[in-house]
């Protein structure tokens, strides 16, 4: 049984979360209060009541602004936390009201934002034209971090996440993926290359928490060799340029856009490597009206993604 005590400390502190979140993401009263679209003296005021309902003080000045104590940092963390909770809450039953006028978060790598984001919700808009979409790009990582945090409804990544009891996850496409190289390059006139030919290669890759990091990394420790990374970046077409200009090879899904064109050539991998494409989503019942539309329309629609994909399996 909770607490009696901290019960009623917890609802006496409830109606002031709000504040709490604003000066934990602010450091600072006024803009807090501007946040809050309250005077700055009935925010100082509210501070300080919360501080003697504590009995501890809660903020302490810092320069022109303030710091949390750890009080502080310790309601104020709990506090997003729990307007987190709330605000999907409210945005579940507003849909539930009207689910046509839902808002759906959805997150993806960059990559995917070519053909298949615009795909799925172009067609998924045609029925339901009032729901807005807020986009989040990032690495796969990060999606599913924000996943997870309650940041994002839905996401799009690749490889997809396995075991994970916290995420479904539902394959929409496999993806080929080749090795692309300049067209001056030792293995540019080769049929296939297989995963050995690419030991004392410079490798350029993407940073560690990106879906095709992990994969190079793997194929290369399978192959029995540490990657020489020469160059990291964080999205593919700057990969690309790097490749294009001579400064490595790298593992990639095969162009939508003539390689030789911009001086590369794509290699298949022997044996042919494919990266699967789904999309995932919070286990249990926590997806909102809208959001759950989205992903059903998702799981029964393969957008046409173009060259280099095949219709995933089913899971």
């Amino acid at each position: 049984m909770m607490d009696e005590s901290a019960d009623r400390l917890a609802a006496r502190l409830a109606p002031a979360l709000a504040l709490l979140a604003a000066v934990g993401e602010t450091g600072h009263v006024t803009r807090a209060a501007e946040l809050l679209g309250i005077p700055q003296p009935t925010a100082s005021r509210r501070l300080a009541a919360l501080a003697d309902l504590v009995g501890a003080p809660l903020v302490l000045p810092s320069g022109r602004g303030i710091r949390l104590t750890r009080a502080g940092r310790t309601l104020a963390a709990a506090s997003g936390r729990a307007l987190a909770s709330m605000t999907a809450a409210a945005r579940e039953v507003r849909e539930e009201i009207d689910p046509g006028s839902g808002h759906v978060v959805l997150g993806f790598l960059h990559l995917l934002g070519r053909t298949l984001v615009p795909s799925l919700i172009g067609g998924f808009r045609e029925r339901n034209p009032s729901i807005r979409f807020s986009l989040a790009q990032g690495s796969r990582q990060d999606m599913l971090d924000a996943l997870r945090a309650g940041e994002i409804d839905l996401v799009f990544v690749a490889p997809m996440p396995l075991d994970d009891p916290d995420l479904v996850s539902h394959p929409l496409a496999d993806q080929e993926l080749v090795l692309s190289a300049p067209e001056s390059h030792r293995l540019a006139a080769r049929r296939r290359v297989r995963a050995a030919d690419l030991e004392g290669e410079d490798l350029v890759t993407l940073e560690p928490g990106y879906g095709l990091r992990q994969i190079t990394d793997d194929l290369c420790a399978a192959a029995g060799f540490e990657p020489r990374i020469a160059f990291e970046g964080q999205e593919t077409e700057t990969v690309r340029g790097l490749v294009a200009a001579g400064l490595g090879v790298a593992v990639l899904p095969r162009s939508d856009q003539p390689p030789a064109a911009a001086g590369m050539v794509e290699i298949p991998l022997s044996p042919p490597l494919f990266r699967t494409i789904c999309v995932s989503w919070p286990a249990g019942d926590r997806l909102t009206p809208a959001a759950r539309s989205f992903r059903d329309h998702v799981c029964s629609h393969h957008a046409g993604l173009g060259r280099g994909f095949r219709p995933a399996p089913a899971s």
